[in-house]
């Protein structure tokens, strides 16, 4: 029996900031961004959007998309998501409770729901524990969402991968997009490359006070903040991204009994976790030398000289341009959205091959997953005959091409949080109505409505 992915949708902003704007206001050479690294825009969120507003939009389109699904036929939804707005409450949570506005109050009582967080990963695992689950039931379907807003520090070195949106996944028996039948291989490693600490400051820093006087219901001396932009060093990271997914690759190989095969070449797309558009490119070269060791004599004095003329080379920017460059072309319009960001470069590498009619029925994609702290997961899904009729009725790309710029100003305006009205007006979508900030038993609570 095949279980995957059975359909796709997204929900992503309307506005983006042009790189040039940004590179041009930060004192960049623009080319380094877009020649150098593939970046094009970057998706913002409005005022009334967040990572809950991306997931409930990009189910309902689902949903939408397969009339003849009623929603007591969804067992779970799973999402997957660094970017959550509470410790307790997951995401997922929040979903059903959107959902059940249009399709019925209860609609959904049935549906097991839970998020899963490890960085970016945490949507490849969400999908995996979904395809177990109906691998045992195959008669029940599942949701899988990734739903991400990428945020740094204003000029920090991470500031122009920003970016936002979401994906989410059918997975069934019987799939017409993708089924996955082999082992997944694993890497992982506890490190700090990129992480999202509680991190916290003086009580007396912010009021003045010498006493340890009660403060907007804090008793601690200690305040606690949280922040959507990471701690995290970049050429760390990059490391810690080659060494796991080299580690990954071979553990696919072990387990799936390929020990003496190089499996990449037999992938008609690779599809891996891209933090900025070109990451893929300009990492990929290291498992195809591990695979060539001819290529590169990696114990020689010039060994960095040699990989870096190989990954410049004529015959790795063929495969390149084959198998990696058909998944960057909606995230270099979109930028980094974390666990969301493998599953943007499936469905441009869908698009794309949908748009130039290339015939892909039976051919295998290779999926080179990564989050930080550090795990990699490779596994491999087949395109199925009917592939193209579970795309979304929207081209991804058409989505895309009505995307608005905005201004700079604009940019570090809803950047800060300064301002609170909408840029672009809401239109047949769900949308953050308020939080509530009086009621002492629900401070905090999120409030959702849709908007016609």
């Amino acid at each position: 029996m095949k279980v995957g992915i059975d359909s796709i949708s997204f929900s992503i902003p309307k506005i983006h900031l042009p790189i040039e704007t940004l590179a041009t206001n930060r004192g960049i050479d623009p080319l380094k961004l877009i020649k150098g690294l593939g970046l094009q825009k970057m998706a913002l969120l409005d005022v009334y959007q967040d990572v809950i507003t991306m997931a409930a939009n990009a189910a309902h389109k689902l949903l939408k998309n397969n009339p003849t699904i009623a929603p007591k036929e969804i067992a779970k939804i799973y999402v997957g998501t660094e970017s959550g707005v509470d410790s307790s409450k997951p995401i997922a949570s929040y979903v059903i409770g959107l959902l059940e506005q249009i399709y019925g109050p209860r609609s959904f009582k049935n549906c097991d729901a839970v998020d899963h967080t490890f960085a970016c990963i945490g949507a490849v695992d969400a999908m995996q524990n979904a395809i177990d689950f109906v691998k045992a039931n195959p008669t029940k379907k599942a949701i899988v969402i990734a739903t991400d807003y990428a945020k740094y520090d204003l000029n920090s070195t991470g500031e122009y991968t920003q970016g936002a949106g979401s994906i989410a996944l059918l997975i069934t028996a019987n799939p017409r997009i993708l089924a996955f039948e082999s082992q997944t291989g694993v890497a992982t490693e506890s490190v700090f490359d990129f992480f999202k600490p509680r991190r916290t400051v003086s009580k007396q820093a912010i009021t003045g006070a010498t006493t340890n006087e009660p403060w907007q219901g804090v008793l601690e001396t200690e305040i606690a903040i949280f922040k959507d932009q990471p701690v995290f060093e970049g050429q760390y990271s990059n490391e810690c991204y080659i060494k796991q997914i080299r580690e990954a690759y071979q553990d696919f190989k072990a387990e799936n009994d390929l020990k003496d095969q190089k499996v990449y070449k037999n992938w008609e797309a690779i599809l891996m976790h891209l933090p900025y558009c070109y990451q893929g490119r300009r990492t990929f070269y290291e498992i195809v030398l591990d695979e060539n060791p001819e290529l590169v004599n990696r114990l020689a004095e010039d060994a960095k000289d040699q990989i870096k003329a190989f990954s410049k080379s004529e015959a790795f920017m063929q495969l390149v341009q084959t198998k990696i460059a058909p998944s960057e072309i909606a995230s270099g319009q979109i930028g980094n959205i974390y666990t969301g960001s493998i599953f943007l470069g499936l469905l441009s590498t869908l698009t794309h091959f949908a748009t130039t009619n290339k015939a892909i029925t039976g051919k295998p994609f290779g999926f080179i997953a990564y989050g930080s702290g550090a795990k990699s997961k490779v596994f491999e899904g087949i395109v199925q005959p009917n592939w193209q009729s579970a795309l979304p009725k929207q081209s991804i790309f058409d989505a895309l091409n009505l995307s608005t710029a905005i201004s700079f100003d604009a940019y570090e305006g809803l950047h800060k949080k300064e301002i609170k009205t909408a840029v672009i007006a809401p239109t047949n979508e769900f949308v953050l109505d308020f939080i509530e900030k009086e009621d002492p038993n629900l401070v905090g609570a999120r409030y959702y409505r849709f908007v016609q």
